[in-house]
């Protein structure tokens, strides 16, 4: 029988999940439950091999929302009795220092898990919601986390330390994390077997571009740089926020515009970004009133793609020999202008793109550069629920 395993990644009012079959690498079954915890009825959304099913009911807590998922597995399938569920595997944003590869949960890694909250209070807490629910659903089950933050803890001294004062940076566990390691490290690997080669032969830039979005060096299979740091608010620019800013755009905005702490943080992660400068933070959007004669979305789209530029070729230093560029995620793998515009004026660099094979969404692994390039071009689709899912099963053995 083959192995599979439950992926859940929970948020603070919604939890996605994913039945993976680890020996195929394909997803058996998957859905979302949205709305939980928010009052009058949540939605569901379940596909499985019958179809897709949709239903609303009270969605009061994560305990609530695990037992609905078990509902729509036990009632249009696959059982999950039948199926050889070996374990559930869960995905945390914030490892910190304490955990670098996955690892069993049990009461003292959730505990953990809790203190590390305050360096990820938007994504830590319910994900723990989602360990805890998943916990008391199936107890004779292993339940391993795997951290957003783990594929990270190769970045050298000099690339995760901020310069700031030394004991105050110790104190308060201030430096670079990075995220979306589950990401970076799912299509690096898949890049370097495109490619003929071993993990540890190749040097890679990953952009995972989604609404969240970061940009890795990846030297033989090993994070060396990354754009997200202490929090994923830093680097490029994203669907709602800023990426990187003078930090005295902070103390300014308190000064001058009379602004809280509570109320920049609103605006550096929900207001700025794509939906700051255009209004939308839909790339599909944002081409739409580009070509509608939009100048503020124009801006928008020409900070974006600078941004990625300036991370290309600063990486492109820092690795000093680059194989391949990978795009990924959602703007990554469907937005063919971004990916042109992002690496136009790099061909001294070696870094040229087919505008035919480049053209369109890309739905499977696809090289645009042309033949005989210096530097291979290619958008790889992620797959973070088999990434977790491979990492549980490497775990429980």
């Amino acid at each position: 029988m083959s192995e599979h395993v439950l992926v859940v990644n929970s948020g603070s009012s919604s939890i996605k999940y994913q039945l993976v079959d680890v020996g195929t690498g394909e997803s058996v079954a998957g859905g979302l439950v949205e709305r939980i915890g928010e009052g009058g009825d949540g939605t569901l959304r379940h596909d499985g091999p019958s179809g897709r099913t949709d239903r609303t009911q009270p969605v009061p807590d994560h305990d609530a929302g695990v037992r609905a998922v078990l509902d729509l597995f036990a009632e249009v399938g696959p059982s999950l009795t039948e199926v050889g569920l070996v374990a559930v595997g869960h995905r945390v944003v914030q490892g910190g220092d304490r955990f670098t590869e996955p690892v069993l949960v049990d009461d003292a890694v959730e505990a953990a898990i809790e203190e590390l909250s305050p360096l990820a209070p938007l994504h830590n807490p319910p994900n723990l919601a989602g360990i805890r629910a998943a916990r008391h659903a199936f107890p004779e089950l292993p339940h391993v986390a795997v951290f957003d933050t783990a594929f990270h803890h190769t970045l050298p001294a000099a690339a995760r330390t901020y310069a700031i004062d030394r004991d105050v940076a110790r104190e308060h566990g201030i430096r670079r994390y990075g995220f979306h390691g589950t990401s970076h490290a799912y299509v690096s690997r898949r890049t370097a077997e495109l490619l003929g080669k071993a993990t540890d032969e190749v040097n890679l830039i990953v952009a995972h571009l989604g609404n969240g979005a970061s940009i890795t060096a990846v030297r033989g299979g090993e994070s060396v740089e990354t754009s997200m740091g202490l929090t994923p608010l830093e680097g490029l620019v994203m669907g709602t926020r800023s990426g990187d800013v003078d930090p005295a755009v902070i103390f300014h905005l308190q000064r001058v515009a009379g602004m809280s702490t509570d109320e920049i943080d609103t605006l550096l992660n929900r207001r700025s970004g794509m939906i700051g400068m255009a209004g939308v933070n839909d790339m599909r959007d944002v081409h739409d009133a580009v070509a509608a004669g939009d100048a503020d979305a124009r801006l928008a789209l020409d900070v974006y793609c600078h941004r990625l530029k300036h991370y290309v070729g600063a990486y492109y230093a820092q690795l000093g020999h680059v194989d391949a560029v990978v795009f990924t995620a959602g703007v990554g793998e469907n937005d063919d202008i971004v990916r042109e515009l992002a690496l136009a004026g790099l061909e001294r660099l070696g870094i040229v793109v087919d505008p035919e094979r480049n053209a369109g969404r890309k739905k499977t692994e696809t090289v645009i550069s042309p033949d005989g390039a210096e530097v291979t071009v290619l958008v790889v689709p992620t797959n973070e629920e088999l990434e977790i899912a491979q990492q549980a099963v490497a775990l429980v053995g």
